[in-house]
């Protein structure tokens, strides 16, 4: 048919791509009290207030990329092999040997997610993903015409996962299964006990995992990170990580997928992980050039010490969150996330946790992230970065608004 006019139209692709996060907050007034400083709680960004800067030596080993003027061309699409090589002798275990050809270098962590989400699932097969959970997972799922199965997780067990609703779930168009631990939004971390019971369900329905582990070893005192793939002889696993958080620099989106064979059942998806890479040309060369002395060269001491100014932000707002009658704070273990209980019915005028964070910003100057976003209502995100006289003044205002709105 001959086009008569400009008749312009989006792709289908384009259509079915919608951020949670961005379609709820935008469906809110986020208009501050005139008379406060707006305090923003929401953003899982750990540099927005500049308290927590990297460390020295990863800034001078990513100058030291630029200067040595080596790192300036393209490279393989799966990376640079010392940028692979760096990550395989940083997260190899014996239980779960790793080379650099178990190694992509993706575009942040998120770009390692869409590479195993595209890899493993179909059009029209579904994978199953944590409620509450981070949201990029169903946007990611939606855009390529996959289908999500949210599963529950237990405030109530430490955000451990419902085994038998996940069960529920699994049927012959199931692809794999999302597991985030850490966890964003939750901060849960899970024990060894409850690792293997997963992977016992995926042993069962023959299911690979997808764990995000982008916050591997940002657990407080106490805590153990305990990553999947050690854990299994059997299961695949495709675990994807990054720098963004533990490095405090999400901005140089360099992250990285590792395959986890099991008895080669991953042999097709190798393949096709391979041929998914070349759609971006390979990521941030710069800082894939620096990624060795980043991950081998970086004090210990400076993950211990932001781990430390998170857990005492964290202690901090429980304390404080545990005295204002109609919120229900749940302590996390890790990351940098606090999730907060609305009890709804001991408000006079609060409807559910949308209502909550937009008479919180209009009234008292703080934003919270309503758990709407990750599709688990009535509670409400804080990201617990913000510097520690922002978080108390926003508490207090938090005191103040429940007092003013309880029954």
């Amino acid at each position: 048919m001959t086009r008569t006019g400009w008749d312009v139209k989006q792709s289908e692709t384009a259509k079915h791509t919608s951020n949670p996060i961005r379609a709820i907050v935008d469906q809110l007034k986020i208009v501050p009290c005139p008379g406060k400083d707006l305090i923003s709680v929401s953003i899982g960004d750990p540099t927005v207030f500049g308290n927590l800067p990297t460390h020295d030596s990863v800034v001078d080993a990513v100058i030291d990329a630029v200067k040595s003027s080596k790192a300036n061309g393209y490279t393989h699409s799966t990376g640079y092999e010392h940028a692979r090589e760096a990550v395989a002798e940083r997260y190899s275990h014996p239980d779960a040997p790793l080379t650099s050809k178990d190694v992509i270098i993706a575009s942040g962590c998120s770009g390692a997610l869409d590479l195993a989400i595209t890899a493993l699932a179909n059009p029209g097969q579904n994978i199953l993903i944590p409620r509450p959970g981070f949201s990029l997972y169903q946007t990611l799922a939606d855009s390529k015409g996959i289908k999500v199965r949210h599963y529950n997780l237990l405030p109530e067990k430490n955000w451990e996962i419902d085994l038998e609703h996940l069960q529920s779930l699994v049927d012959d168009q199931t692809a794999a299964i999302v597991v985030n631990n850490p966890s964003n939004p939750c901060g849960s971390n899970y024990s060894r006990a409850h690792l293997l019971d997963i992977l016992q369900l995926a042993e069962k329905n023959f299911l690979p995992i997808i764990s995000d582990e982008i916050y591997a070893d940002m657990v407080f005192s106490g805590q153990v990170f305990e990553p999947m793939a050690p854990l299994t002889k059997t299961v695949p696993i495709l675990a994807c990580g990054g720098i963004a958080k533990q490095f405090l620099v999400p901005g140089w989106r360099v992250g990285w997928l590792m395959i986890h064979d099991r008895n080669n059942t991953f042999k097709e998806i190798r393949e096709g992980l391979l041929k998914l890479t070349t759609l971006i040309l390979g990521a941030n060369t710069i800082v894939q050039d620096a990624l060795p002395t980043m991950l081998h060269k970086t004090p210990r001491g400076f993950l211990t010490a932001t781990l430390a100014t998170i857990e005492e932000h964290a202690k901090l707002s429980y304390e404080m969150l545990g005295k204002i009658d109609g919120l229900v704070p749940i302590m996390p273990q890790g990351t940098m996330y606090f999730m907060v209980g609305i009890q709804i019915e001991k408000f006079k005028d609060i409807a559910n946790d949308m209502d909550f964070v937009q008479k919180l910003v209009t009234e008292q100057s703080v934003f919270a992230l309503p758990a709407s976003c990750f599709a688990y209502p009535n509670f409400f995100r804080i990201v617990i970065t913000v510097p520690k006289d922002k978080l108390k003044i926003a508490y207090e205002r938090l005191a103040e608004f429940c007092a003013q709105h309880r029954k």
